[in-house]
């Protein structure tokens, strides 16, 4: 799993749209396509040359950003100590996420007079939680078929 570092790299990831969310959370996705072997000149020319966003990344991986902004959680401790139970949750589900430039952005406050603490483990426990619901939909809504596919299923069975 690769790390979003650059700021053009997040961007193209929340453009991708809003896969999952949970009370604090949201998993943005933007789908990358295989590399095609055709050297960068030809594709120029020919015109096939990738999307802006699918040139950003540099290897056709699963990548992973977090997003835990200032306005959401005050103090440094608790956005590093956010940051680190997103990438640690994410390992978990990295072999489940498909192939894919994701950002986890917190879209809320976590209450302070619940969590006093900015590091206490009450508060862990409750972004380790949440963190685990938002990747489980989004890999079993991964797992479900389109509304495209679930058509075809049924014009399928119609014609057998």
């Amino acid at each position: 799993m690769q790390r979003l570092k650059t700021r053009p790299q997040f961007q193209a990831a929340l453009a991708g749209g809003t896969v999952s969310r949970t009370a604090h959370f949201a998993l943005h996705r933007m789908i990358l396509t295989a590399p095609t072997d055709t050297s960068l000149a030809t594709a120029e020319q020919d015109g096939s040359a990738p999307s802006g966003g699918q040139t950003l990344f540099g290897m056709f991986d699963v990548w992973l950003g977090a997003m835990v902004p200032k306005r959401w959680a005050r103090r440094a401790v608790t956005r590093n100590a956010i940051k680190r139970q997103i990438y640690t949750v994410s390992e978990r589900f990295g072999d489940r996420l498909p192939v894919a430039a994701h950002v986890v952005r917190l879209r809320t406050t976590f209450d302070r007079q619940k969590f006093i603490s900015a590091t206490s483990e009450p508060l862990k426990l409750a972004v380790r939680q949440e963190l685990e619901q938002l990747f489980e939909r989004a890999v079993r809504q991964e797992g479900r078929p389109s509304s495209d596919q679930r058509s075809d299923r049924a014009t399928e069975g119609v014609q057998a």
